[in-house]
């Protein structure tokens, strides 16, 4: 026996073929030696673990990068020189951003440790012919498993004798009905959710019993496959973080050109003493480098979380709010998230007519409508239709009721329940009807039956699989009575109405003649039946779903739909969504037979794919991305989690989700609605729209910095601002200002233009230009005030203090400027946003705290200035709003004449 074997299609074997092979026992199982040797060959049943790196490790990594390089350099200069605050303050702003980037990072790979939670910790097995509970870790393939309700199933197992098998496979195929087991070989090879003859681990047992042989374990079960393909996934950079790499490396290397050059003008040129030298060039660095710029990111990102997290998304990942706003592709799952997950009876099928039914999920509020004059129904003139909704109320174990919330709930099965909700909807009187008998439903008769007494009659009633009634009914009852059955008019009746995805319900009835004692018993629906009607029922499209799919096609988001379930469904449901044609699709039989190479195309041609497993899931996800496409992904089963972890952003189910596939994901679904998706995308839009607009207000004020420090060097002046006031001013006030660009309402037109493109950089020339523009008029501002107060021989300290005061009025006022980037600021939705006003009110304190608290002073190296300076100081900051509003207006003018 070899490992190969545990990989094996054994549904396609027949069972004593497949016990056979295993070398066991349906009665014996395993001798303990045989457990013992394959105990030593396949290891215990439990998952692989992989070694985590360890935090401390995790946090030093956020110190690879350009940018900190830079300062930890300046620090280290500093050091030497003796310049301890300098230094401590340097470090404290590196040790703040590696902070940052550490508490945004996903610590641990938390998903892989919920699967491994799924697995079972005890099972019932036969071993030396006797029955025994043991640690589900002990067991080995060869082993026979008893299989009872409730049971977690601890292995992948043939089954070799079931007994009314029920299998609850959710977690693993996606579909949310129960699975029917039975024990014959399948002729085919089939996917997962089509092997009734397998049983797999980690799923549950909802009804009946069985016996089965153990033929995989661990690493090696459908489940291990799942663990392994997620610890496969290698982890991916968002789209903004690779911009801000490119951007913080070009930063690097204009910064480390701008020092070379200046050294060299400085020492051999200027003969600048070396440690003046020194302090100037780091000045530069500390000016150039945007230090508070990580920070400035995480609040924008967080406080995106805080808005998306009140439309009922919660983001695990901080990165993520602005991937939304990138993304190409929604691949979705259907039952629950595009869907209701509440079975509804949508069509009722008599003899000769046929009527809709409004209304939506279980809540008990709609009509029945004549398919024919399009009018409500009397039920006191059709007593066709009236027996109908009496033999589904009455041949009926679910109950409805409405919880605390006011939210209806069924109890009991999906299909009952939808029958109850339809018969509740009619209005039918059947409160004094009473229940004599009862055959329950099993899935070997497909039938439920019911004895009941109605006012002054006794009825039988049955409600089952239509291919079942139509062998027990003779008769049909029609608006002229009781005729013969016509079986081709139903059989016609349930194809036409199968392509719109609905599931056809049967129900029937007979007088019943028996005593009152008599049991009801199978004997007694087996002839007599007059066929009543047909139901057709399905899980239909959420209402809001629709509308959400249009704004992201509208948005130039394509929406596609990847399910487990049937085709046929999955087209209906398409059409009725308006994803893709209705028409096309392709099931994952299909795509087995796909080449890696030809997948692409496939993925990007059909919008519906059907009956897939988490193999085609993760391969869909790959080959969309292989096109360039920003793809997410929702699912809420296992078999969910690797095309989740895969996708730029996972999205999981909150109500329906196992924690395997919430911890796997970038963002959790409160209300398991696609229509909080879209919801996401407008504020993932919305956030990365302010983004840019606070790079475009930080990196200005940078490049005036550091021009007032170059324009001393190459003059001999002394240097206008030191390391200390240039890190108060990029990691306080700039902080601080960012807030008021974070609040900004999103634009009109967010959801009616295309979703960005990832390559194209953070910065564009129009972007570079307005930085470079910005930075040269208020270095010029600054230099002539700065020339002027010089020559009024003030101290240093206090000519840094104004120049402070002056820089930090400037970039307040061009906040203003950068709420648009080419239409006039000052509007009413400027008034809209609190941000702006409370971010002011900051500001100020801020900066009445450093100029004149002493503590502050003497730290900072600043003075108390005058009030007249302040108003010099708004009169730069007025006039530097007023020329950047004029550039934007010539700037506006160009556009429309189609010059720029």
């Amino acid at each position: 026996m070899t490992e190969k074997k545990s990989e094996h299609n054994w549904y396609l074997l027949d069972s004593q073929e497949v016990i056979k092979q295993l070398d066991s026992s349906t009665k014996d199982g395993l001798t303990q030696a045989q457990c013992e040797q394959r105990l030593a060959e396949y290891g215990p049943n439990t998952l692989p673990q992989t070694k985590q790196k360890p935090a401390w490790l995790r946090f030093i990594a956020h110190f690879n990068d350009v940018l900190i390089y830079i300062l930890l350099a300046a620090a280290l200069i500093t050091a030497f020189m003796g310049h301890w605050v300098d230094t401590f303050v340097i470090l404290g702003v590196t040790v703040v951003n590696a902070l940052i980037g550490f508490i945004q990072e996903n610590s641990a790979e938390k998903s892989l440790k919920g699967i491994q939670g799924m697995l079972s910790s005890t099972a019932t097995v036969i071993r030396g012919g006797s029955k025994q509970d043991i640690d589900a870790s002990a067991i080995v393939p060869g082993d026979i498993v008893f299989l009872k309700p409730g049971a977690k199933i601890p292995a992948d197992i043939r089954l070799f004798e079931v007994h009314a098998l029920q299998v609850e496979e959710a977690i693993l195929t996606g579909e949310s009905t129960v699975i029917e087991k039975q024990t014959h070989r399948l002729e085919q090879e089939a996917l997962l959710g089509d092997q009734i003859n397998m049983a797999f681990s980690g799923t549950t047992v909802s009804a009946g019993t069985a016996y089965g042989i153990v033929v995989a374990t661990g690493a090696n079960s459908q489940l291990g496959h799942i663990n392994q393909m997620m610890n496969d996934i290698q982890g991916h950079r968002t789209p903004l973080l690779e911009q801000i790499d490119k951007l913080g490396k070009n930063i690097f290397i204009v910064l480390l050109v701008m020092m070379a050059v200046l050294f060299v003008i400085g020492f051999f040129i200027r003969h600048m003493p070396m440690g003046e030298l020194a302090l100037a060039l780091i000045s530069l660095a500390v000016a150039s480098v945007p230090e508070g710029l990580p920070a400035i990111i995480s609040i924008i990102l967080s406080l995106g979380v805080q808005t998306i997290a009140r439309k009922q998304a919660i983001i695990r990942k901080l990165p993520t709010v602005e991937t939304l706003g990138a993304l190409t592709v929604i691949c979705s799952d259907k039952t629950g998230t595009l869907t209701m997950n509440e079975m509804v009876a949508q069509k009722v099928i008599l003899a000769g007519t046929a009527y809709d039914v409004t209304g939506d999920g279980y809540t008990p509020v709609g009509q029945i409508i004549a398919e024919t004059d399009r009018q409500p129904v009397d039920l006191a003139t059709l007593p066709t239709l009236s027996q109908f909704l009496t033999a589904v109320m009455l041949c009926n174990d679910s109950q409805l009721t409405q919880n605390d919330m006011g939210y209806w709930q069924v109890t009991g099965g999906p299909t009952e329940g939808a029958l109850k909700v339809l018969a509740t909807k009619s209005g039918i009187q059947t409160a004094h009807a009473q229940r004599t008998g009862k055959i329950p439903f099993d899935s070997r008769y497909k039938y439920m039956a019911t004895s009941n007494q109605v006012a002054d009659q006794r009825y039988i009633f049955v409600t089952g699989a239509p291919d079942v009634l139509f062998k027990l009914c003779h008769q049909q009852l029609t608006a002229q009575g009781a005729q013969a059955f016509d079986q081709s008019y139903w059989e016609q009746q349930i194809e036409a109405y199968a392509s719109q995805g609905l599931r056809m319900l049967a129900a029937a009835y007979k007088p019943d003649s028996r005593s009152n004692q008599q049991a009801l018993d199978h004997t007694d629906v087996e002839s007599g039946l007059v066929f009543l009607g047909l139901a057709g029922i399905m899980d239909p499209p959420r209402p809001e779903a629709i509308e959400a799919i249009a704004q992201c096609q509208a948005a130039g988001i394509r929406v596609k739909m990847i399910t487990g379930d049937h085709q046929q469904t999955a087209m209906a449901i398409g059409a009725r969504l308006n994803i893709g044609n209705g028409k096309d699709a392709i099931t994952g039989s299909e795509l087995e037979h796909v080449s890696d190479d030809e997948l692409p195309a496939i993925a990007q041609r059909y919008d519906i794919f059907a009956r897939t497993s988490p193999e085609h899931k993760l391969r869909l996800v790959k080959a969309l991305q292989s096109t360039g496409a920003i793809v997410a992904m929702t699912g809420d089963g296992v078999n969910d989690a690797p095309a989740l972890k895969q996708a730029e952003v996972g999205i999981a189910m909150g109500i329906k989700g196992t924690e395997v596939t919430k911890e796997a994901a970038d963002m959790v679904l409160v209300d398991d609605n696609f229509a909080t998706i879209a919801n996401a995308v407008r504020e993932g839009r919305r956030v990365y729209d302010n983004l840019k607009k606070t790079i475009l207000f930080v990196l200005p004020t940078n490049l005036a910095q550091g021009l007032l420090i170059v324009i001393a060097i190459l003059l001999g002046l002394a240097i206008p601002l030191t390391p200390l006031q240039i890190l108060w001013m990029n990691m306080a006030t700039s902080t601080t200002l960012s807030f008021g660009l974070a609040s900004e309402l999103a634009e009109k037109n967010i959801m009616d233009r295309p979703p960005r493109n990832p390559q194209k950089p953070l910065l564009d020339l129009y972007a570079v230009w307005r930085i470079a523009f910005v930075g040269l008029l208020v270095a010029v501002a600054a230099f002539l005030l700065e020339a002027y107060l010089v020559n009024k021989n003030y101290s240093v300290e206090y000519i840094r203090t104004v120049l402070l005061q002056t820089l930090v009025t400037a970039q307040w006022a061009y906040m203003f400027n950068c709420r648009t980037q080419t239409s006039f600021s000052l509007d009413k939705s400027m008034l809209q946003n609190k941000g702006l006003w409370i971010v002011s009110g900051i500001l100020l304190l801020l900066q009445l705290a450093i100029i004149y608290v002493p503590v502050l002073n003497h730290v900072f190296g600043t003075t108390p200035i005058s009030l007249y300076y302040w108003g010099i100081t708004l009169a730069i900051g007025v006039a530097i709003f007023c020329v950047v509003e004029a550039e934007k207006w010539i700037v506006r003018r160009y556009l429309s004449h189609g010059s720029l």
